[in-house]
């Protein structure tokens, strides 16, 4: 069972930026498709970015353009680099792959 650690969360101004990184452990990270989630006070757990073991990539629209998904399967790494931050994207920041999820990292954007 591969375990991820989220980090790289924080308070940020509109229209800043932060890069979240997500370590995985427990092996076989190079065969899943990896995707970060967020979930903000009082609404569902939803996708915001998807990278398959090929490096394709999906985003959600409400990110699109901001947001870049990477992974580094030398490192066991996948991260998400957020740009041009706005208040709606304030949740806590999830890693996942399969079943497994990490405990999430929070992002705050002030307005």
């Amino acid at each position: 069972q591969v375990e991820l650690v989220e980090s790289g969360g924080g308070l940020v101004q509109a229209g800043g930026s932060l890069r979240l990184s997500c370590v995985a452990s427990g092996g076989g990270f190079s065969l899943y498709t990896m995707g970060w989630f967020r979930q903000a006070p009082g609404k569902e757990r939803e996708l915001v970015a998807r990278i398959t073991r090929a490096g394709t990539n999906y985003y959600a629209e409400s990110v699109k353009g901001r947001f870049t998904i990477s992974r580094d399967n030398a490192k066991n790494m996948v991260y998400l680099q957020m740009n041009k931050l706005k208040p709606e994207d304030t949740a806590v920041y999830y890693c996942n792959a399969a079943t497994a999820w990490g405990k999430g990292t929070l992002v705050t954007v002030s307005s």
